[in-house]
């Protein structure tokens, strides 16, 4: 299985060789979801990583990051054109990852970043980036190939990684119901249990005859709202309504 290090570096690349080639005009076309460009999306990803680095800085020395560096960053990078957009993001992609490439051993077991109510450690940081990063690449390839999938690395291990991302996201929709889900590639087994004051999320025994079962990306895809039927690939089996259910349940953030 692939580290989270080694993923983040090959989904840099493969965003890299995506969009490098582009022209402006392709830069400045809709990505996924569609309010977003192509630039939009690696302008985020591009913001997010100055500011991950800044964190990353303040915390191996101690210090605290400013409460309005964020939005200084978000301003900058608003204001830059597709094509900055673009580029700029990708070298901050690739900044980002190799600072953390370079981060010795014992500074990664001594790192911890406060992200609002929660402690990072170092683990928990490239867990965290490698979901938005994997999440952001698709949505550039799905929008210059329309059967692009979530890269086979990445998923190994986000989807272990989902409980923060449906901790908050999920919003109860439809009947008060259980909903198991079994995948391939790997084979994992999940129940949602929906309620009307919440909705719960565990990894869970293989249920006899889930109620659906997809690819992992598949389900990964789900949990973020980007499972739409135009992105939904034939081997996600199972009862519709169900689908449909989940897809409500699972706004994405």
């Amino acid at each position: 299985m692939p580290d989270a290090l080694s993923a983040l570096r090959s989904s840099a690349d493969r965003l890299t060789g995506l969009v490098s080639p582009l022209g402006d005009d392709a830069v400045a076309s809709r990505a996924h979801p569609t309010e977003w460009t192509i630039a939009d999306v690696v302008s985020h990803l591009g913001s997010g990583a100055v500011i991950g680095q800044r964190r990353l800085e303040d915390a191996l020395a101690g210090a605290e990051t400013p409460d309005d560096f964020n939005q200084a960053v978000w301003d900058e990078w608003n204001a830059k054109s597709p094509r900055a957009k673009a580029s700029d993001g990708l070298a901050a992609i690739n900044a980002y990852v190799s600072r953390l490439e370079s981060v010795t051993p014992a500074d990664r077991a001594r790192f911890k970043s406060r992200m609002g109510p929660f402690e990072l450690d170092w683990d928990a940081l490239l867990g965290l980036r490698l979901n938005e990063q994997l999440l952001h690449e698709w949505d550039v390839a799905v929008a210059l190939d329309p059967a692009a999938t979530l890269a086979a690395d990445g998923t190994e291990l986000v989807i272990d990684n989902l409980d923060l991302i449906t901790r908050f996201t999920a919003r109860p929709h439809g009947e008060p119901r259980t909903i198991t889900i079994a995948t391939t590639a790997p084979e994992r087994s999940f129940a949602v249990n929906v309620e009307p004051a919440g909705v719960g999320f565990a990894a869970a025994e293989p249920a006899a005859r889930p109620d659906l079962s997809m690819p992992a990306e598949a389900f990964i895809r789900l949990a973020y709202g980007r499972l739409d039927p135009g992105h939904t690939p034939d081997a996600v089996t199972g009862d519709p309504a169900v689908l449909d259910q989940l897809r409500a349940v699972f706004p994405g953030p």
